[in-house]
């Protein structure tokens, strides 16, 4: 119901999107049908956001807000699905980089597989954040799982590091889990979602015409 210009409505969404529902991925596939359109048809009581103030930053908090967690279910309710997958860059040199790392990570077959598994394979996150054209030092790079169950560092400075093998399956049996990844490089940061990849998405898209 917002009072929006056009060219202001048309910014909000675009910068939206990319860090949000271009920010997921299911199964790397990307629909020919997929879309995001937003309707403002003007009826709020709100004086016209035409220009980037203080209430256009209220507006585009709170966009950023419902597409963030539209987001997330859409990655959660992935074909098969029993996991969702956060992958978290941190410190980065640019978004440009955080954001493909994190990508990478969140749309790598073999990190999708490991987490359905259970599996702290923390070497598949490495390499799919090295073939990802992100810019980053594998020196510095720390990589730790984290939910409600728990933290734990499986890398540290390009490192591996002793860790419960216990306390980690813990933390990859629940139904989300977040991958926080430090470059240690920079100012910038980027998150994407994912899930697993389970023995039903092979059946169902397997069987998907019969």
């Amino acid at each position: 119901n917002v009072k929006i210009s056009k060219a202001l409505l048309a910014k909000a969404l675009t910068d939206s999107v990319e860090q949000t529902y271009n920010m997921i991925s299911v199964d790397g596939d990307t629909s020919t049908n997929d879309m995001v359109i937003m309707l403002a048809n003007g009826t709020a009581d709100n004086p016209i956001l035409d220009q980037e103030d203080e209430n256009f930053t209220l507006f585009k908090s709170a966009l950023d807000y419902v597409n963030k967690e539209l987001a997330k279910l859409i990655a959660k309710d992935g074909e098969g699905a029993t996991k969702l997958i956060e992958a978290t860059v941190l410190h980065a040199q640019s978004l440009q980089d955080a954001r493909l790392c994190a990508k990478a990570v969140i749309s790598s077959s073999l990190v999708k597989s490991a987490f359905f598994g259970s599996d702290a394979n923390w070497g598949r996150i490495l390499c799919a954040m090295g073939y990802s054209k992100g810019v980053f030092d594998p020196a510095k790079v720390s990589i730790a799982f984290a939910n409600t169950k728990g933290f734990v560092d499986l890398v540290k400075n390009g490192i591996a590091v002793a860790f419960s093998e216990e306390k980690a399956k813990e933390i990859l049996l629940e139904d989300y889990i977040n991958i926080i990844i430090d470059l240690k490089d920079g100012e910038n940061n980027a998150t994407a979602w994912g899930c697993d990849l389970s023995y039903d998405y092979v059946k169902i898209n397997g069987s998907y015409r019969n």
